[in-house]
């Protein structure tokens, strides 16, 4: 343990010591990640058909939280995402101060404090597996006159946090505990008001962003961030949506980096937020459509946000059938219906620039390329390996298991399809990693023999509809 300067004064549980959740909020809590391991079998059958709609989006949800928490009055939130890593975010956030209750499915209610209106925690923030959540949390307390401290269950120990870390200690942040490597548990506090900083992100990373622009919400003047390649802008536009002043620049060659100016200290006030379908969750029945011979699927309400599609970009680019059907609005972001019929795909090179667009949907990208024609090069996946898993080596471990041709060279994944279906018949380990075990479950679908997961408890993480989803339309995934 690294001791910046003594915990004890604090009044707060040591690091580690993870109470159980609020009664009132704990009955909506998924224990997944401490549950035991839940294998799952998907095999080939029926072609998939039907029409669903996706969880709502995890990004979006979780800054609905959390700016509702910010907020003078009450947040509405429409089809927030009821995963476990949500609920973590609103219980971390009623411990912070915020009024909170769910009025029906997918309906929730927050009424907020205000900046610089939160309270210490009675307790340790427990954010189980939830990276995004515990990131973003650690940007506002981070900015706040408040004392926190964080943990989660193993995969998130095992996660870094000193890329978010750093830029709050310039910030005035105190980093009063931490584990060796800043990862957690740790325990933060907060200054009487963050310093405005200029900060260059070292890594594209949308998590690292919005952490500095959650914190100078209580700084005295202009925070910036500045991107070498866009990551998704959630965080902007919901803080313009809740009234800050946020100016952006597109910078650098090609204009692929942006450059994010807050003005602090606004005042945010309460307001409707309704969170449109997870183009993350999508990706699964999607490739699933593509994959599963004579397949024709319907996914409706997916945002279309042009930092979020870069799987359904490349996925076109491979020959997909993707149609694009009823463009509209919902929530201050684009929406379509996606009709998805099965498709002879061929392999690509997808550019490193198109990482941060799709970085949650390698995996499936890699199931796809399985299935298609030739060599598809995924490059600049340096990202993947510090997800909930080491997902670069889970997918290569996976591949490898059910017989697909592959390499990994440095951070690039090249994977070697034939235009047939992958032999299958492997057991995948999953590293409590939802997205892992969602991928592999999908290329079951199609293999010449079935596919095993040895845990898919953590879909519930953020796909909790995924399992009757996928049996809704006809996929054979049994436990």
């Amino acid at each position: 343990m690294c001791m910046i300067t003594g915990a004890a004064a604090s009044g707060l549980p040591r690091p580690g010591e993870c109470r159980p959740a609020r009664p009132e909020l704990k009955k909506q809590l998924s224990v997944s990640h401490d549950s035991a391991p839940q294998p799952l079998t998907a095999s080939s059958g029926a072609p998939l058909r039907g029409a669903l709609r996706p969880p709502g989006d995890k990004s979006i949800s979780h800054r609905a939280m959390i700016l509702g928490l910010l907020s003078i009055g009450e947040t509405r939130v429409e089809g927030l995402l009821e995963g476990d890593d949500v609920l973590r975010t609103a219980e971390a956030c009623r411990a912070l101060g915020a009024g909170i209750d769910r009025l029906g499915e997918g309906r929730w209610v927050v009424r907020g404090v205000g900046i610089g209106g939160l309270g210490d925690p009675a307790s340790v923030l427990d954010f189980g597996n939830a990276g995004t959540g515990s990131r973003l949390m650690m940007g506002v307390v981070g900015g706040q006159p408040v004392t926190a401290t964080f943990d989660g269950d193993a995969s998130l120990r095992k996660r870094p946090m000193r890329r978010i870390l750093d830029p709050l200690v310039r910030m005035g942040c105190e980093v009063v505990s931490e584990e060796e490597g800043g990862r957690v548990p740790l325990t933060l506090r907060g200054p009487r008001e963050a310093i405005p900083i200029t900060y260059e992100t070292p890594v594209a990373s949308a998590q690292i962003k919005s952490a500095v622009l959650f914190a100078g919400l209580n700084a005295p003047g202009i925070t910036t961030v500045i991107e070498a390649a866009a990551t998704r802008d959630h965080t902007e536009r919901m803080l313009r949506l809740f009234g800050a002043e946020v100016a952006v620049t597109k910078t650098g060659e090609g204009g692929h980096g942006r450059t994010v100016a807050l003005t602090g200290q606004p005042i945010l006030r309460g307001t409707d937020v309704v969170v449109p379908a997870d183009p993350s969750s999508a990706a699964f029945p999607l490739v699933a459509a593509l994959i599963v011979p004579g397949s024709e699927v319907t996914i409706e309400g997916v945002m279309m946000n042009p930092l979020r599609i870069g799987l359904i970009t490349t996925l076109i680019e491979m020959g997909a059938d993707i149609e694009r059907l009823r463009e509209r609005e919902e929530g201050g972001e684009t929406v379509a219906d996606l009709r998805v019929r099965a498709s002879r795909l061929r392999g690509v090179e997808v550019p490193p620039e198109r990482a941060p667009s799709m970085i949650d949907e390698y995996p499936v990208l890699a199931v796809a390329a399985a299935f298609a024609e030739g060599t598809t090069r995924m490059i600049g996946l340096h990202e993947l390996r510090v997800k909930e898993s080491d997902r670069l080596a889970a997918v290569a471990d996976g591949l490898r298991a059910n017989g697909v041709a592959h390499l990994v060279e440095g951070d690039d994944l090249v994977v070697h399809g034939n235009g047939s279906p992958p032999p299958g018949g492997g057991t995948v380990a999953t590293h409590l990693d939802h997205r892992i075990a969602m991928a592999f479950l999908v290329m079951g679908l199609a293999t010449e023999r079935p596919v095993t997961v040895d845990d898919g408890a953590m879909i519930a993480t953020s796909f909790p509809s995924f399992l009757p989803t996928m049996q809704g339309l006809g996929g054979a995934i049994a436990g």
